[in-house]
């Protein structure tokens, strides 16, 4: 806003006397036509340029040569001007008030000046010209920048250099440029790859990665010209956004999967980024890569014969690579890798081999037959590769000739078999060819060769294969030369000065078996290979129609396709992880994932990069089995020499507990973190301590109708007894329950120690050594007195129903010396007719009975000290007698002796009728 006004200089109205005032004030005063003034805000000092001064010509006459004020003439402008001498006529300029240049900065007007005019009384002043008068307002730096927004948000593209990313604005209310303008920023934050420039661009000195780092906060503050700062930075926020790669996102690089939960997804939150491309196609293949584990995958382990039976395969096959032990001994110089959860690996270098005996070659080979193995096998070395031979039966003397043999050449599986003129005399197929890239993978597959002659079909993981090339060959010569079945290499017996072995495998096998008689279905040789862990597709039901899918046998592969990426999306999400052991091999498994995108009009237009993930397998919680009962059993020596024998673990019970961690909800069984769990055992093993049996008069044995409809087997020598199989912890304890001791000589014989100990997974888990003891009661002393007297055979008969003695009660009020004579007399026939039954009736008894016993409850007569006591009291005058008692010993105690009686055995009334005076108390 501008102001402008006019200062009149006033003359000095004071005139000589005798002059007219008129006359006195001829002249009006004199200013400058314009003036420019500085003032500096919140000051009241103007600087004038010129000076303020006025002139008059009729100086130095009073009042009309002197000035007497300045006014300004204007709109309300906050100036005032003084007169400092009215003589020389200086006057000054002043602000009324405070002057803001936030306010205004420049002021004009008109100022003009007035002189005293003629006379003392002011009166006839005259005025001066009006003048202009500019002025400026000077500014104080009183204010600090202020940003313009609060806070500032940008992203960048990681890979990129930016001249800049965004602008950050300051400003400040000071009114001159020098103090209102914004001449520098800065950045406060440090480490940082940014920089500001003075108009406030912001932008990278680096280039900035995703993966490094996604969001960046910078604090910036501004400075005006002249270098005040201003009070609060501000924030910036750079989001850091990663360059357009078609991709998978959102999956975890490790996914823990803990045992017995069942099904869990891999990738819940996956997606294919695809930028938008055009697509008419995703195919992903997702891979389970387990080859480190056992044998390929996570699979039972336990031994050949229990898989067999578990998996309903035909009885009758010969194992040609079992454990070694005393039995087996020709495996006991193969290198053996047991070290993969029990496993029992067999590795051959090229220089290992091993006869089988001729006891435990398969005999008979008709027209059909099994051969089955698991094989690792890589390619061979060297440029010329030879034959490596897994099995061959060759002649042991004399001649080179092959019968049989299995062998990998050039990375192909051949099969020889070569007949005998005694079976056919014409050209048959004798060499089957099948050329697979499995034989030379490295990896671990399960073979099976079906022979139904002349057809032969080759299973792999349980998918069947034909030979490629079969090739015919005449019969083999009869001749009477023995052959030699070999493993690992081939028995060159003649045709060289010394028979030595050739064509060595290199690899490793387990469960090489035989079964000659029969070959084995497609339903069992897929339950002998199978995974227990693989891949799955959590909630199958709810894939989009449009979703095809497919798995490999083992269902380590699954393949995915679809034409709508957000089906693929939803479909790669429920891809799970599944292991049924209820004791999975703990560790790693590595998944890869592999997807070809295809556009329209083109094969394949974007490339997608490959995922590589771990499946963390928690180890699980090891069970502890406890095999718990009484360990002291006390039986009569007759018992042992029994039919039927003893039943040492007839109380037995296996129990087996896992211990939780705290936080894993259950219901406790035994204490808080202790579940009972229940599962299958693979054997049991009852050694006896201290000397061997003596197989002339003592065994340990098992029934076989005790393991009948269970999947055990057994056997026994002279240091113990072996129950094997794969079966539940309770037939277990049925079949143990049924093993019999028996000893037809224990006259020498005090006790017997057995140890029983039981094992899950080949031995990864076993239960505590549980020892009883076996002690023997042998017959007591004889009886003084006995009268060898005959009884009739009616009483001495082995009678089942319980005893029943019935009373007579007489009164007699005095007993004459000859009737206590005959008294005594008959008591000693009774006791000599009670020992001398008690021998025979005891014997037969027991013989009788066993022979009638299921085996089930209670299979031998239990002998113990709960005894019936008959005391023939001949001062009472009553008697009583009658009592039911069970098959238990009586003893019956005439003066002091006691005698064992059976009550099986009823005592005869003739026996008892007609004394009156004496007592039968019968304690039980």
């Amino acid at each position: 806003m501008a102001y402008t006004f006019v200062i009149k200089a006033h003359e000095s109205s004071h005139v000589p006397e005798g002059i007219s005032a008129q006359k006195l004030n001829k002249h009006k005063p004199w200013i400058e036509t314009s003036y420019h003034g500085v003032i500096t805000e919140n000051m009241d000092t103007v600087l004038l340029d010129p000076p303020l001064v006025a002139l008059d010509k009729d100086a130095p006459v009073p009042y009309a040569g002197e000035i007497c004020a300045f006014k300004i003439h204007g709109q309300e402008a906050p100036f005032e001007a003084v007169v400092l001498n009215r003589t020389s006529g200086e006057g000054v300029l002043r602000a009324k008030g405070p002057v803001d240049c936030e306010t205004q900065k420049e002021y004009t007007f008109i100022i003009q000046a007035y002189d005293c005019g003629a006379e003392a009384s002011g009166a006839s002043w005259k005025k001066s010209h009006k003048a202009v008068v500019h002025i400026q307002v000077d500014d104080v730096n009183e204010f600090s920048p202020v940003f313009r927004e609060p806070m500032y948000h940008a992203s960048a593209m990681e890979g990129k250099i930016y001249d800049s990313i965004l602008q950050v604005e300051a400003w400040d209310q000071d009114c001159s440029p020098q103090y209102s303008q914004i001449c520098n920023y800065d950045i406060v934050t440090s480490d940082t790859p940014f920089a500001i420039d003075r108009n406030g661009n912001i932008r990278n000195t680096e280039r900035l990665s995703y993966d490094k780092k996604q969001r960046y906060k910078v604090m910036v503050t501004a400075f005006d010209c002249g270098q005040k700062r201003a009070t609060e930075s501000v924030a910036v926020h750079i989001d850091v956004k990663p360059v357009c790669k078609p991709g998978w996102q959102g999956w975890n690089k490790q996914v823990d999967y803990e045992p017995g939960t069942g099904s869990k997804q891999l990738f819940p939150k996956m997606h294919l980024e695809t930028c938008d491309g055009p697509l008419s196609a995703v195919r992903a293949m997702v891979e389970l890569q387990t080859s480190h584990i056992g044998k390929g995958c996570d699979r039972e382990t336990y031994s050949e014969k229990s898989m067999q039976k578990l998996c309903g395969a035909a009885s009758g096959s010969t194992d040609l690579l079992p454990a070694p032990s005393v039995s087996t001994n020709w495996t006991a110089s193969l290198l053996t890798d047991s070290g993969r959860d029990s496993d029992l690996i067999f590795n051959f270098d090229g220089r290992q081999a091993a006869n089988v005996p001729e006891r435990v070659v398969p005999q008979n080979l008709t027209d059909q037959f099994t051969i089955a193995t698991w094989m690792k096998h890589g390619p061979s070395p060297g440029l010329r590769a030879e034959k490596e031979t897994l099995l061959c039966n060759s002649d042991k003397t004399e001649m080179n000739r092959h019968h049989y043999s299995l062998y990998v050449h050039n990375c192909r599986l051949v099969f020889l078999l070569r007949r005998d003129f005694t079976q056919v005399d014409t050209f048959r197929p004798a060499e089957f060819h099948w050329k697979l890239e499995q034989i030379c993978d490295k990896e671990w597959h399960y073979y099976v060769i079906n022979v139904e002659f002349p057809a032969v079909t080759l299973f792999v993981d349980g998918v069947t294969y034909e030979p490629y090339l079969v090739t015919d060959d005449w019969p083999i010569h009869p001749s009477s030369i023995d052959t030699q079945l070999t493993v690992g290499a081939c028995w060159q017996g003649g045709e060289v000065s010394t028979p030595r072995f050739t064509q060595f495998f290199r690899g490793s096998l387990s469960g090489l078996t035989i079964r000659p008689g029969r070959i084995e279905t497609q339903k069992v040789i897929s339950c002998l290979q199978a995974c227990k862990e693989g891949l799955d597709i959590h909630s199958l039901e709810s894939l989009g129609k449009d979703i095809k899918f497919h798995f490999n046998p083992a269902q380590s592969v699954l393949v995915m396709e679809g034409e709508d990426l957000e089906s693929v999306n939803t479909a790669m999400a429920k891809v799970s992880y599944i292991n049924s052991r209820q004791f999975p091999t703990a560790g790693l498994r590595q998944l890869h994932i592999t997807t070809t995108l295809r556009c329209f009009g083109e094969d394949i237009c974007i490339s997608i990069p490959d995922i590589k993930a771990l499946v963390m397998v928690l180890p699980p919680s090891e069970p502890r089995i406890t095999i718990a009962g009484s360990d002291q059993l006390v039986r009569p020596a007759a018992d042992l020499r029994g039919a039927m024998g003893v039943a040492p673990f007839k109380e037995l019970r296996i129990t087996s507990t896992v211990t939780k961690g705290d936080g894993v909800p259950f219901s406790a069984v035994y204490r808080p973190g202790v579940l009972e769990a229940m599962h299958n055992l693979d054997y049991c093993d009852v050694l006896v301590i201290g000397e061997e049996l003596n197989p002339e008069q003592e065994s340990l044995e098992i029934h076989h109708s005790s393991l009948m409809g269970k999947h055990l087997d057994a056997t026994n020598s002279t240091s113990g007894i072996s129950i094997y199989g794969v079966d539940s912890m309770a037939h277990y304890e049925e079949a143990l329950r049924q093993v019999r001791y028996r000893n037809w000589r224990p006259a020498t014989l005090t006790n017997r120690r057995f140890r029983l100990t039981c094992s899950e997974l080949n031995g990864r888990y076993t239960s505590n050594e549980f020892n009883l003891e076996v002690s023997l009661v042998h017959n007591t002393a004889p009886v003084e007195h006995v009268n060898h007297m005959a009884v009739q055979s009616q009483y001495m008969r082995s009678v089942h129903h319980p005893l029943m003695v019935h009373s007579v009660n007489s009164h007699i009020s005095g007993t004459p010396p000859a009737a206590t004579v005959v008294v005594v007399i008959c008591i000693a026939a009774l006791v000599c007719i009670v020992v001398l039954g008690i021998y025979r009736l005891h014997s037969t008894h027991q013989d009788s009975s066993k022979s009638e016993e299921d085996g089930a409850k209670e299979p031998e007569m239990d002998w113990d000290d709960s005894t019936l006591t008959i005391t023939v009291n001949p001062m009472e005058v009553r008697g009583h007698y009658t009592k039911e008692f069970p098959e238990k010993a009586l003893s019956t105690k005439i003066n002091s002796k006691e005698i064992q009686v059976s009550s099986t055995m009823p005592i005869p009334p003739m026996l008892y009728q007609g004394f009156p005076t004496h007592s039968f108390d019968l304690l039980q």
